[in-house]
């Protein structure tokens, strides 16, 4: 039982430190789904024609 409670805690501190190195650079939105998330930049060019 007591690995248990040292497990949460290295696990805790862990993600205590990920948390606050990363600041408010993390997205905890999860996933999205706008329209614009997976759309190119701009349009594939025309192949050319012979």
């Amino acid at each position: 039982m007591w690995k248990i409670a040292i497990g949460f805690i290295v696990f805790a501190a862990i993600s205590l430190f990920v948390i606050m190195k990363a600041g408010d650079k993390i997205d905890m939105g999860g996933e999205q789904h706008s329209g614009d998330v997976h759309a190119p930049a701009t349009p594939a060019p025309a192949p050319a024609k012979p």
